[in-house]
């Protein structure tokens, strides 16, 4: 089964008492699904406040650190193709060498990028890297360096996905929105897309407007229009990408972040992980791979990681691993899921599958304010809880 390896580190769990009172949002979506089709669906709130449009579950929204999964799952069958290889020295492919300074004999790979195992570790938004910059001038700075454990050491890092998607670009000579729309998006019959490059105008139209606690738009307000430039311009306010080297800047499309989905996208996506990659009869990834990426490279032992106080426990290749031994378990029922979670500009987003059990579920709320974050029952937000739970969450703004 997908979750062999983690049962073997699973104990007994009781189930806790009912999350805290989730703090109000703008809107919210969720959907259940199992193996075969989606079973359940709720939305509340709008997807544009402007025009009075209602939220469905399938508007795609900024769905946030959800995308490192998608790109997860982008690189491996590119890896089971033999185009990357997962621990090869991606020096190999940059062409250029890439070390931690505090550690210059330590190769890293693919794997170590892709389970935050690579060293690096983020600050002051420093993965944002405009047109004209590069990752390899970003990654020049010492301070971007974990100087721990030789590079073993768990520290999350946005980081990681912008030099993923610059070896994505060395290696099949295309740009990162594109592989990852032919790669993903494409098997997966799903119209969604990197930063709005590869959507069609049907799904842009329906775009989920981000605004923050205050009803300020942050991000999103697209009116029917793509938008001006689909990257951070440069110093100039430029955004001409006709002259742009593949695999300068892997972050020019958002890999850590930047995806659009909906939660009915990302039940498809969940599905593929509950039939050992097989999406609708076709095999898009081997079991094999989907077993070993949703198996700990890295679990708190605590000594070796900062878990974010438990927040990511266990984490295979771009995948969080919860209620499995002593990790939390914010569904509060004992059963070990893998998934991911995101949260940036207003949004907090979950996709949460049951190897065993067949089921998952997938949710975003906006809104969440980035000051009143009540903790649940466990290291994750109330919101959080309570979308996981399918608690109505009372919308007061």
């Amino acid at each position: 089964m997908i979750v062999g390896a983690m049962l073997a580190l699973a104990g007994c769990a009781s189930v806790p008492p009912p999350a805290a009172e989730a703090p109000a949002v703008w809107s919210w979506t969720r959907v259940e699904f199992n193996r075969e089709a989606i079973t359940g669906a709720a939305a509340e709130g709008l997807a544009d406040p402007a025009t009075g449009r209602r939220l469905t579950p399938d508007d795609p929204v900024r769905i946030a650190s959800i995308s490192k999964l998608i790109v997860a799952l982008g690189v491996l069958r590119l890896v089971e193709r033999g185009t990357l290889d997962l621990e090869r020295d991606v020096s190999l492919y940059l062409g250029w060498r890439l070390r931690n300074p505090e550690h210059p004999d330590v190769v890293i790979t693919l794997r170590r990028l892709l389970s935050h195992t690579s060293g690096l570790r983020d600050g002051d938004d420093i993965y944002v890297i405009p047109l004209g910059g590069s990752v390899r001038a970003t990654l020049a700075n010492p301070e971007v360096w974990d100087a721990r454990e030789r590079g073993f050491y768990f520290a999350y890092s946005n980081l990681n996905f912008p030099v993923i998607a610059s070896v994505v670009e060395r290696a099949t000579g295309e740009r990162f929105d594109r592989v990852m729309a032919r790669e993903v998006f494409a098997p997966l019959g799903l119209d969604a897309c990197f930063n709005w490059t590869t959507c069609s105008d049907a799904r842009l139209a329906r775009a989920v407007v981000l605004r923050d606690e205050h009803g300020a738009v942050v991000r999103d307000d697209l009116r029917g229009a793509r938008p001006p430039c689909a990257v951070v311009p440069d110093a100039n306010g430029g955004c001409e990408l006709s002259g742009y080297a593949l695999g300068d800047n892997g972050a020019l499309f958002s890999p850590q972040g930047g995806a659009r989905v909906s939660v009915e996208d990302l039940a498809a996506i969940g599905r593929v992980l509950l039939n050992r990659g097989v999406h609708e009869g076709r095999r898009f990834l081997s079991p094999q791979t989907v077993a070993y990426m949703t198996t700990p490279v890295w679990a708190d032992d605590g000594s070796n990681g900062d878990s974010s106080n438990g927040y990511y426990c266990a984490y295979g290749l771009a995948v969080q691993i919860i209620g499995v031994g002593g990790c939390p378990d914010p569904f509060g029922d004992g059963r070990v899921r893998v998934g991911h979670t995101g949260d940036a500009y207003g949004v907090v987003s979950g996709l949460w599958v049951d190897p065993e059990a067949g089921t998952g579920v997938a949710y975003f709320a906006t809104g969440v304010s980035d000051n009143d974050r009540p903790r649940g029952r466990t290291p994750f937000l109330a919101v959080e809880e309570a979308m996981m739970a399918g608690s109505l969450l009372e919308i007061r703004r």
